[in-house]
Order: structure tokens, then sequence, then C-alpha cells
């Protein structure tokens, strides 16, 4: 379960269109440990910016910001201003959480015997994949930085994980999900 989000974007009059006595102002956000998308109602009169973490967890003393959860919603769901903020969103919680994200360049192994799980990141080959191999071997990477540099080809590695994590969220057509969960068949 989420306990903390990241804002994408707020709307203090609701969502175009709301009209009537019952609107609510709404923030669309992600959270940061499985990357859920949300729809939550804030509270009268808070102050929210967009990339704030706040607080949406079971205790209801530490939320000051928001009232409740709405919904969770999909990808599409989110709005223009929200779909355009996510990349920086992903991008803070990677950079934020990096020995979590740089385990999966460490310990990552084969998904069968022609493909690794590495080259489900967009834009990594076999080739680069093969250099990380060949230098993990060597040692573990300590940092996004000490990968960059043992691997040249590889200039922003924390990119690629952001990369795959919008992928995932952006899409269920996925044979594998590596930092996303798998989201479970909804019954009608």
């Amino acid at each position: 379960m989420e306990e903390y989000v990241y804002v994408l974007d707020y709307l203090p009059n609701g969502p175009a269109g709301a009209r009537g006595p019952r609107v609510e102002p709404i923030v669309y956000a992600i959270g940061e440990s499985e990357f859920r998308l949300f729809e939550l109602v804030a509270k009268p009169k808070a102050v929210i910016q967009f990339e704030d973490r706040i607080y949406i967890g079971a205790e209801t003393s530490r939320r000051t910001v928001i009232d409740h959860v709405k919904r969770r919603i999909k990808f599409e769901e989110l709005s223009a201003t929200a779909q355009g903020e996510l990349e920086y969103a992903i991008a803070t919680i990677v950079k934020a959480n990096e020995q979590k994200y740089l385990r999966f360049y460490n310990e990552s192994e084969a998904l069968s015997l022609k493909k690794h799980a590495l080259e489900e990141l967009p834009g990594l080959g076999k080739k680069t994949m093969l250099a990380i191999l060949d230098e993990r071997k060597k040692g573990f990477f300590t940092s996004f930085q000490d990968l960059a540099e043992r691997v040249p080809a590889l200039k922003q590695p924390e990119s690629y994980i952001v990369k795959r994590i919008i992928d995932e969220i952006s899409s269920s057509d996925h044979k594998h999900f590596l930092f996303v969960p798998r989201e479970a068949p909804r019954r009608s």
C-alpha cells in the first residue's frame, strides 16, 4: 500500500466541466513505492505544489493536505498536465531511492535463454547489456555515477529505469513487469 505520493496535478476547482455544490479539489498523484496512480481529494484551502511529496497512509492524523483517496486510476484517466509531469515525478522517486533501483542493474537475471531482464529497459541493447554484466562481475555498482563511469555507453542509467516505469504504467501489454506490480484482472 502506498503511504506517500508525488503530486502530478492539482485542480482546486475539480476536473474540467465539474459543476455543482459537490465539486471537490482534486489531486492527481503517483505513489512512491508501487507507482500506483491516484485521484485524491484535497482538504479545503490546502496549499499544494507540483511534485510535492504528500502522506496518504492510514494514519488520518498525519494527512495534513489530503482528505481522502477518491480512487485509483489508470494512465489514460490522468489529466494532460499530470501525464506531462509523470516523467519528472518518477525521476525524482528513482533518484531519491537510488540504491533500490541500482539493485536492478546489480542483481537482474536472465528472463529466458534468449533474453535478459536488462534488455527490457527501453533503448538498452545487447552490447550495453553485456558491458553491464562484464563490469558487475568485477564488483557491484555503488551508484548511478559509478555505473555510468564503468559502462560509458550508459550515460544516465536512471533514465532507462524511468522510461521502463512509464512504459509499465501506461501499457498493460508487457509480458514482464519489472518495477510496477501487474494489475489483477477486474471482475465485471
